[in-house]
């Protein structure tokens, strides 16, 4: 006999996980799914099970606003070791490569790191969560099988080098999505000459969202013997990775006919079709409730993009 489903709650809002070492994103995903009995997750951006750091995790109606998530920069601080090249560009694979480490100073080492700032192309490793026919491209390099791959252009805002205790190299990188931290470790190497590969990695900003405003594992784990109630207060509500776009503020009659999928009017709107949020103003003292997304259309007025489900959690 199977055993019973455990029931789903509408539960809306972000989660901010400081990802441990050793699970992948969708492990990670799936326990936090489990503990908080969502019945919508959705992560924003996988980290390789040797990563830690800020992982968004989106629950209900905030997953319809998670690939804003996506597309955000994010910064890393990633550990180097020089001198050795791997098949997966990390700690993860096996040695292919082993070559004498110079004696590299910081003054050599900023050389080289010029040549990555700003935008650059790159080609995405084997070892990557892009697909191919429906197939992560990890999948078909663990079967032997190497497909080519066209060179994407990313950018790199910040790129220094924080330590240096040859072998191992520490560097800080601010970038913008799709950006493969392990390739860009790998190409420092190649100009260096002696090859290098990640030894740690960890995402200290993804967006608006810091490692300092991240919760563990274990902080969960702690509080859910106390229930929901404590589980629900490290949610961030489903707007919060937009909350640099502007607001725009409907009183109940507006709200009501935005809803049903009317253009309303609205002050504030910006002239060039910016995107906002939309809050219906609350007059029995509670927050406002957050509605969606809009832009103001032809007409000027207020049209809805992406609306939450009435009543949803703030």
């Amino acid at each position: 006999m199977s055993k019973p489903r455990r029931p789903r709650r509408p539960i809306d809002g972000i989660l901010l996980l400081d990802k441990p070492i050793g699970m992948t994103s969708n492990q990670i995903l799936q326990w936090v799914k489990h503990r908080y009995q969502a019945d919508k997750a959705g992560h924003t951006g996988s980290l390789d099970p040797l990563a830690t750091g800020v992982l968004p995790i989106c629950l209900g109606e905030a997953t319809k606003y998670s690939h804003y998530l996506l597309d955000a920069d994010k910064t890393y601080v990633t550990r180097l070791k020089l001198g050795e090249k791997t098949t997966t560009s990390d700690a993860e694979g096996e040695i292919i490569a082993r070559a004498v480490v110079p004696a590299i100073t910081t003054d050599d080492l900023e050389t080289v790191l010029q040549q990555f700032r700003g935008d650059i192309l790159q080609v995405p490793s084997m070892f990557s969560a892009l697909k191919r026919d429906g197939r992560p491209l990890y999948e078909l390099a663990r079967a032997g099988i190497e497909v080519e791959r066209a060179a994407r252009p990313v950018s790199i805002y910040r790129l220094v080098c924080t330590a240096i205790e040859l072998p191992y190299v520490e560097l800080e990188v601010s970038c913008s999505k799709g950006t493969y931290i392990r390739n860009l470790v790998e190409d420092i190497g190649d100009v260096l000459g002696c090859g290098a590969h990640v030894v740690a990695l960890r995402r200290t900003q993804a967006g608006p969202f810091t490692l300092q405003q991240s919760v563990t594992r274990e902080q969960i784990a702690d509080a859910e013997p106390q229930g929901f109630p404590a589980l629900d207060v490290f949610l961030l509500p489903a707007w919060a990775g937009l909350a640099d776009w502007p607001r725009v503020e409907l009183s109940e009659t507006s709200a009501y006919y935005l809803r049903h999928g009317n253009p309303v009017q609205a002050s504030g709107l910006p002239r060039d079709g910016q995107s906002v949020l939309i809050f219906e103003i609350q007059d029995d003292g509670q927050p406002d409730m957050f509605l969606g997304i809009g832009s103001q259309d032809d007409d000027g007025l207020l049209a809805p993009k992406r609306l939450v489900r009435v009543n949803t959690s703030q």
